[in-house]
């Protein structure tokens, strides 16, 4: 057979095997469903039949010059009429969309969108009868008997695409068929020749048994409600009390376990991989870093949220990456299939403010009427939000917090206010002269950046390190690693977290969830109540006998008038908190509440309805094979939504696979790249100057500017 492609280098899979790939994928994830087996092996295998065109291998192979728009997947329905006409609507339903939105393309190029005055015979066709001989020759390969089509039939067969197309978007809802291609050549695209094995490790429920340890220092590992049948949890709980464990408990199949930051969810990732290691010996877990895959197409953009982690036992990400669902971009059926039925635990709750938790509370509608089980975690939350999820969820929900007396052994900070970071300069000579760990937190990554540089200069002998979301995330992977001062087994290398020695940490909020350090003394910007007590939980965090009822020192710098200055955070807010915390006093549990709901005295509900296509009446009002390529989350959400790269590591990035990619990789905000360049591989990172990097100081977004890209790499 002649040597066709599927995919250009590093790869340079061949589209034989990458139909074989798609097609047992297929297979798999059909077979979860309870949906047809031989009609997804079928679908799969007439996807890509399309790049058999020459078009597509002369431009795959960079022989052809960019002219007219050829759609593969165009190319491909033109064999329609190879299967019975019973198949077709499902086969065209799996082929059509799964690249393109079929109308309303970002970059017009749907189906419907090309139809306007659109030439398929003299392009698309083509040589027929010279190029059709190759999909024949694939479909007899794979055991689906094929003879030659001619040109007659191949115009009929897509005259009827476009007729079913265009009655199938008059109607609202998705497409499970086309989310189970999309999630099937995703993965396949993304495992190449290891997808058979990893297909075996799918959709098996983990063993989480290892979660049911109890101790007398982590009061909810005692607490035995968690067999309860209810479906859905909220535990409310210190930091420290075994509530992560407790959530996991809860799970009954397989988990999303979701975490606030993307910069946390590494850290949690081993954490939970290393702990389920001995009752899990072929665990399929999966940290999703890229949020999302951008294409930018003039003056739009087309956000997509396809992962190559379909059925994974534990996934660890973020909730912008599942609430995409909500809102209908790209890949979302996919992602809504594997979703279904799952737990979903979203942790540190309390964390989400203003746009980010109307968000969230709109994913939890989603997420119940697709019958998850949704398990909550959080340190502290305000009643009125604490009201509003249990009216998402009804009845069906298991309430768990620990009592006054058990709160009162997790009193531990002494709370003192100062005016400003100045203020602090001799509290931190005093803590290092004194040997003692200091962790500063700072709530944006330039002040974090600027007052590192400080510290270096004052303390030059002391062991010092910065951490925040913007390093590339293999300088990030080093970073936590000597951080948490522990080798890949798990013993102490005398660093940081582990050290007896004076050292310096300064941070962003990336430090509140997931990292399990414990430090003397603190310094932080003052940061919404909810957050400000979580940053004080890596502070005399160590629990054991002889460390209940000690108390260690957090200083709290008073907040910004304007708010500008406040940024990410709400002025007033700040302001709040500042307010309740009583100088000087041991900050107390049992009384958190009462001040949480003194600063959260209203939350702003905003009409995420209106962009969502899951409405709250039931109705869904996509229209069906389409998706919203414009992300609402962008106008949105100030998050690092994108990934970008040096530009001294774009030939190592094209060149690599999927894991090297990731490490090469720095989470930015897309409007801080927008304009510049960006490559096709992988997450299709933006391509920044290197001068706008630092292996020690992370990303200077400030620096990211056409002038600053270096000319030796602009020749290349």
């Amino acid at each position: 057979m002649e040597k066709l492609y599927a995919k250009s280098g590093p790869e340079w899979t061949s589209l034989e095997d990458h139909l074989h790939h798609v097609a047992i994928s297929a297979q798999k994830f059909a077979n979860h469903l309870g949906l047809d087996q031989n009609l997804a092996y079928k679908g799969a295998i007439l996807h890509d039949i399309g790049k058999a065109h020459p078009a597509f291998q002369e431009r795959l192979l960079s022989k052809g010059v960019k002219g007219k728009t050829y759609r593969h997947e165009i190319g491909s329905l033109f064999f329609l009429s190879v299967f019975p006409k019973s198949e077709w609507d499902i086969l065209i339903e799996m082929v059509v969309g799964h690249h393109k939105s079929v109308k309303n393309d970002s970059g017009e190029k749907g189906l419907l969108d090309l139809d306007k005055g659109y030439d398929y015979l003299d392009h698309h066709l083509g040589k027929w009868n010279e190029w059709s001989d190759r999909g024949v020759a694939l479909f007899n390969h794979f055991g689906i008997v094929a003879t030659s089509i001619s040109k007659e039939e191949a115009l009929d067969n897509l005259e009827y695409v476009i007729k079913y197309c265009k009655k199938k978007v008059k109607q609202r809802g998705y497409s499970e068929w086309r989310g189970v291609l999309m999630g099937a050549d995703h993965f396949a695209s993304a495992l190449i020749h290891d997808t058979e094995k990893n297909l075996d490790r799918l959709f098996k429920s983990p063993n989480l048994s290892s979660f049911q340890r109890e101790s007398k220092l982590y009061p909810l590992s005692q607490v035995k409600n968690f067999t309860s049948e209810k479906r859905h949890t909220i535990v409310v709980a210190c930091t420290g009390a075994g509530k992560t464990d407790y959530l996991f408990k809860r799970c009954r199949g397989r988990v999303f376990y979701t975490l606030p930051f993307q910069a946390s969810i590494n850290a949690m990732f081993k954490r939970v991989a290393n702990f389920l290691e001995s009752t899990n010996s072929d665990l399929d877990i999966r940290v999703l870093h890229a949020a999302s895959s951008v294409v930018k197409r003039g003056k739009d953009e087309e956000e997509s949220v396809l992962q190559s982690l379909f059925g994974s036992s534990v996934k660890i990400l973020t909730p912008h990456q599942l609430a995409a669902v909500a809102f209908g971009l790209k890949g979302y059926e996919a992602l809504l299939l594997d979703l279904k039925g799952c737990d979903i635990i979203l942790d540190e709750i309390h964390t989400y403010s203003g746009v980010s938790q109307a968000i969230v509370l709109k994913l939890i509608e989603v997420l119940n009427k697709i019958d998850c089980r949704i398990h909550i975690g959080t340190a502290t939350m305000p009643t009125i939000l604490y009201t509003r999820i249990l009216q998402l969820l009804g009845d069906n929900v298991l309430e768990t917090s620990l009592p006054p007396d058990e709160l009162d052994k997790f009193d531990r900070h002494r709370v003192h206010k100062v005016e400003s970071f100045d203020s602090t300069k001799q509290l931190i000579s005093n803590a290092v002269n004194n040997n003692e760990k200091v962790l500063i937190v700072l709530n944006t990554v330039d002040k974090a950046q600027e007052v590192y540089a400080l510290i270096k200069e004052l303390y030059p002998q002391t062991p010092t390190l910065l951490l925040h979301s913007r390093f590339r995330r293999g300088d990030r992977n080093s970073k936590e690693k000597d951080l948490l001062g522990l080798d890949e087994k798990g013993d102490s290398i005398n660093l940081f977290n582990t050290s007896n020695k004076a050292c310096i940490v300064v941070s962003t909020q990336i430090v509140e969830v997931s990292l399990d350090i414990s430090f003397d003394i603190m310094v932080t910007e003052t940061a919404p109540l909810d957050a400000l007590v979580q940053r004080f939980g890596r502070i005399n965090r160590k629990r054991t006998e002889d460390t209940i009822g000690k108390i260690k020192d957090v200083y709290v710098i008073a907040p910004p008038a304007t708010e500008k200055e406040a940024k990410p955070y709400e002025v007033e807010t700040l302001q709040r908190t500042f307010e309740v915390l009583e100088d000087g006093e041991i900050l107390k549990e049992r009384n958190l509440q009462a001040k949480i709901d003194q600063v959260f005295t209203e939350i702003n509900f905003i009409k995420i309805e209106e962009h969502a296509i899951f409405k709250e009446d039931g109705r869904i009002t996509i229209d069906c094979l389409t998706h919203n390529s414009k992300s609402i989350l962008f106008e949105l959400l100030d998050i690092d939504s994108v990934a970008c790269i040096r530009e001294a590591d774009q030939e190592e990035y094209e060149k690599s696979y999927f894991e090297r990619r990731l490490e090469l990789e720095i989470p930015v905000r897309y409007f801080s790249v927008c304009k510049m360049n960006q490559i096709e591989k992988g997450n299709r990172p933006f391509v920044i100057p290197d001068k706008a990097y630092s292996e020690e100081m992370g990303l200077f977004v400030r620096e990211i500017k056409e002038e600053n890209f270096n000319s030796k790499y602009q020749l290349l």
